[in-house]
């Protein structure tokens, strides 16, 4: 009994844990922000190229989100997701990358490339194009891995052609994640 209370308490990430949560709970009476934060489990992977419901949802054993949105168009978003081994994180991860790669609309195009953070972590860059050239409007994902666990973090706006600045806030909260996320993550069982 004693195991399985420890097991459960293993997977669950605590309220307050993520990075952006201390200013989500902050009341705001702008109506043209809000923030959501979400405990569910099977919450969709915010870097998502096409929608694919399933996409990084099995092995999962659980998840926290948070997303901030400012009218007319910006909004960043926070998850991290713990699954129940490594292997299974090491697929969500690849699955993601395949599905950035795959995605391709006549006027919105996914990027990826590998980055230098965690076990394992990548940039995904959504932008939409007008005649075969950067409009405005995208997104600038990073995802990191460490252990079993995947870190993402987003923004989107008015960008236009991708640049190495428009990851910048998304490293150095993937690096500050990184830092803490072994207190909910198996580190160790990844290192042997």
């Amino acid at each position: 009994m004693l195991i399985s209370l420890v097991l459960a308490a293993a997977v669950s990430i605590p309220h307050g844990f993520l990075l952006y949560e201390k200013a989500a709970a902050v009341k705001d009476d702008n109506p043209e922000t809000s923030w959501s934060v979400s405990g569910r489990k099977t919450a969709p992977l915010v870097v998502d190229p096409c929608e694919r419901p399933k996409l990084g949802q099995a092995g999962r054993t659980a998840a926290r989100t948070i997303v901030y949105t400012a009218v007319p168009d910006y909004s960043k978003s926070e998850q991290v997701v713990l699954y129940a081994s490594e292997a299974a994180a090491r697929k969500a991860m690849n699955d993601l990358r395949a599905a950035a790669t795959a995605c391709r609309t006549s006027g919105y195009r996914y990027a990826v490339a590998s980055l230098a953070l965690g076990d394992e972590a990548v940039t995904v860059s959504g932008q939409s194009y007008q005649g075969g050239k950067p409009a405005i409007g995208g997104e600038r994902a990073v995802v990191a891995r460490r252990a079993n666990a995947l870190l993402l973090y987003t923004r989107a706006g008015e960008w236009s052609k991708p640049a190495k600045a428009d990851y910048r806030e998304q490293v150095k909260d993937a690096r500050r994640m990184l830092a803490k996320v072994c207190r909910v993550a198996r580190c160790e069982m990844s290192r042997s």
